[in-house]
């Protein structure tokens, strides 16, 4: 019987295959009209690093993206419904570039912020879009980088905004 010694390059891929499956993906379902081909060009146009510690991650879903750490993902989801008026707080974020997008900011649990997840849904734009920000990552990470998307939602059409 003759044994034969792995070469180098197996081993080595060998050693890598452990750490390639280290990296998650985050399941999230893609929004009514994740189709309309504008999500293609936001979904592109998101920036790799949301804010300090929150990197691009995979998903799971046409339309989505997401950036995370250990504490959780932030996860958009471009082509959900569109809002009507609405009585829920909007907020007018303005990002470095002078892009103003308009945000309606709701609250999982409106008597207790600190420990709620929070959804953020474009106002006004079509094809809307959403960011939820799960309680943990809003606890270590302020939502301020709200702007690093302004960039990416200018590709979407502005037909009203906040009062």
């Amino acid at each position: 019987m003759i044994l034969r010694r792995p070469s180098a390059a197996l081993v080595a891929g060998a050693a890598v295959l452990p750490l390639a499956a280290c990296a998650s993906t985050v399941a999230t379902t893609a929004a009514p009209y994740g189709t309309d081909p504008v999500c293609a060009e936001v979904v592109l146009a998101t920036p790799d690093e949301l804010a300090d510690g929150l990197t691009r991650q995979d998903t799971d879903a046409q339309a989505t993206t997401a950036w995370g750490d250990e504490a959780g993902s932030v996860v958009l989801r471009c082509g959900v419904e569109p809002l009507g008026p609405t009585t829920d707080r909007c907020e007018t974020v303005e990002a470095a570039d002078g892009t103003s997008v308009d945000w309606v900011v709701v609250a999982s649990d409106p008597d207790d912020e600190a420990a709620s997840d929070w959804t953020f849904t474009t106002y006004g734009r079509v094809p809307a879009v959403e960011l939820a920000v799960p309680a943990e990552v809003a606890r270590t990470h302020p939502t301020s980088f709200l702007d690093a998307l302004g960039p990416a939602l200018q590709h979407t059409e502005r037909e009203r905004g906040c009062l």
